[in-house]
């Protein structure tokens, strides 16, 4: 290990934001990317339609609903650190697309709405954070606004997520009166995010801080801050890093509180790149050999270039432009001629990258979801999963006659995960299947966007989906060749079994002992030799 290569590790600090819809995760991405000099200006929510090129939210679908529906990536730098930002949708019908992301990441920022504390969709994502031990800061958002106390919200992410807390800032003040945090480990103020270094005060009683709250709201916040500061717990970096702990701080990322602690706290308390699991060892950040896997692949973000993308996790050495890599699923070499680096849809070659680095490769369908690249080792990344699908529908073309150029759309948008698609083995049209129905209308949109396909959807027979296997190959190709009419193969050839119900698919189980179904499916196949 070269000590460049180690010091250029350390830098990195490659993390997502978690949050149900409207809890501010949007806005607090923007400040993020204001401290990293990424973008200069930062509007109000309500402004996003004319700041396409200032966002990360750069799907047309995208800027008329308010919503994200495709994970971005952004590379940043702040202070002494290189950040990798992944904003991820917020919405549950995206969420295969929010728990390949999460593969990629060494940390997370959860984004809690302070007057409706946990909420459903912030729970579930918790819960792939904590499977994946992903440790996770987490950002009590819009305290400028009527809130719960902050005790309850504390006392709410213990009992929820059974996540021990360790506040390190409190809100001067609520709503209206918000003005500032305190941060309880050394007893300091900022006023504001515009203040680069805080102000020493002779705690929660001090002048300073009076000044800041209403005189009926004084003996309030004395007694709520020492309490905090007595009996709170202490932050725990071990205890942080293992995932049991999380340090909390308070803000408004709209009013531009709070966020300049957050972006510190991950830059001190964050990992760097963490080692990753691969089928024959675990490899760690700082090897020398360059070795990467892909979690999203991505089509006509230029679509005057009808671009593909795939973004690369970088995990141990130094990807360089014009390296040649080994891509596991074929055993073939391929050129890495123009990796990049992103801000949303904007871009740059990127000459070197390093473990924890994510980029872009261009390439006309090489790659996959689950692709592992390495610089000639024989080695093959786990864990990017792919979701059996809840809503199944047939496609129907209005026009007859591009139904070639259908089936290669289709095929497409199935390689990047817009949806997946499966085959019937009785030769009848394709099935398409997604998680939640808002992903049938990003494909409604980018089928006539991109490649002038006007359609609609059909209910098909099947509703349930579910991957088949067997340690006795022969009973698997008995189940197949029985039911015929309820089998597919996915896009890589793998067979599924479809039902019209969950009861039928138990019924099957049943019947059928030897033969596995299976909800989830990671993306890595076959690996070459």
């Amino acid at each position: 290990m070269s000590e460049p290569l180690a010091a250029e590790v350390a830098r990195r600090r490659t993390f997502a934001i978690i949050s149900h819809p409207d809890a501010g995760k949007t806005t607090l991405t923007e400040k993020l990317l204001l401290f990293g000099g990424a973008i200069q200006l930062a509007g109000e929510v309500k402004a996003k339609k004319d700041r396409m090129n200032t966002r990360s939210d750069w799907m047309k679908i995208e800027r008329e609903r308010g919503i994200s529906v495709v994970t971005s990536v952004m590379t940043f730098e702040y202070g002494d650190h290189v950040f990798n930002l992944l904003d991820t949708p917020g919405h549950e019908d995206f969420a295969d697309d929010t728990y390949r992301t999460l593969t990629a990441v060494d940390a997370a920022i959860m984004v809690i709405d302070a007057a409706k504390g946990i909420e459903p969709r912030t729970l579930k994502l918790f819960e792939v954070c904590r499977l994946r031990d992903i440790p996770i800061v987490t950002f009590i958002n819009k305290m400028d606004r009527e809130s719960r106390d902050p005790f309850e919200i504390l006392d709410e992410v213990e009992q929820k997520l059974a996540l021990d807390t360790a506040p390190m800032t409190w809100p001067i003040g609520r709503g209206k009166s918000f003005s500032g945090t305190y941060h309880l480990s050394d007893n300091t103020i900022r006023r504001s995010d515009a203040e680069e270094q805080t102000t020493s005060v002779n705690g929660p009683e001090s002048d300073a801080v009076a000044g800041l709250l209403p005189e009926n709201e004084r003996k309030a916040f004395i007694e709520e801050c020492s309490l905090a500061m007595e009996a709170c717990r202490p932050f725990d970096s071990q205890a942080f890093l293992e995932g049991h702990l999380t340090p909390v701080y308070f803000g408004s990322a709209l009013r531009n509180f709070g966020v300049r602690d957050l972006i510190n706290a991950l830059g001190r308390y964050a990992p760097p790149p963490r080692d990753q699991i691969a089928d024959t060892r675990k490899v760690a950040a700082t090897d020398e050999k360059m070795s990467a896997f892909v979690f999203k692949i991505q089509a006509n973000m230029d679509p005057n270039h009808r671009d593909r993308i795939a973004f690369v996790r970088v995990c141990s050495g130094k990807l360089q432009r014009g390296m040649k890599a080994r891509l596991a699923r074929t055993g073939k070499p391929m050129s890495l001629s123009a990796p990049q680096f992103f801000f949303a849809h904007q871009r740059q070659l990127a000459d070197t990258a390093y473990a924890g680095d994510v980029v872009g490769i261009p390439n006309h369908g090489t790659l996959r979801i689950g692709d592992t690249l390495t610089d000639g080792e024989h080695l093959v990344f786990k864990g990017v999963p792919n979701f059996a699908p809840e809503i199944l529908r047939r496609v129907r073309l209005e026009d007859a006659m591009k139904a070639k150029k259908m089936k290669e759309a289709l095929a497409q948008m199935a390689e990047e995960g817009v949806v997946q698609l499966f085959q019937p083995e009785d030769g009848s049209p394709p099935l398409v299947g997604v998680v939640g129905a808002l992903q049938l209308d990003v494909l409604k949109a980018r089928l006539e966007a991109e490649y002038g396909l006007p359609v609609s959807f059909e209910l098909a027979r099947f509703n349930v989906c579910r991957w088949i296997s067997s340690a006795d190959k022969a009973e698997l190709e008995r189940f197949v060749t029985v039911k015929r009419g309820d089998i597919a193969r996915d896009l890589d050839g793998d067979p599924v079994f479809l039902a019209s119900d969950g009861f039928s698919l138990n019924y099957e189980a049943e019947r059928w002992k030897a033969i596995k179904f299976d909800a989830i499916k990671e993306y890595q196949i076959g690996i070459a030799a």
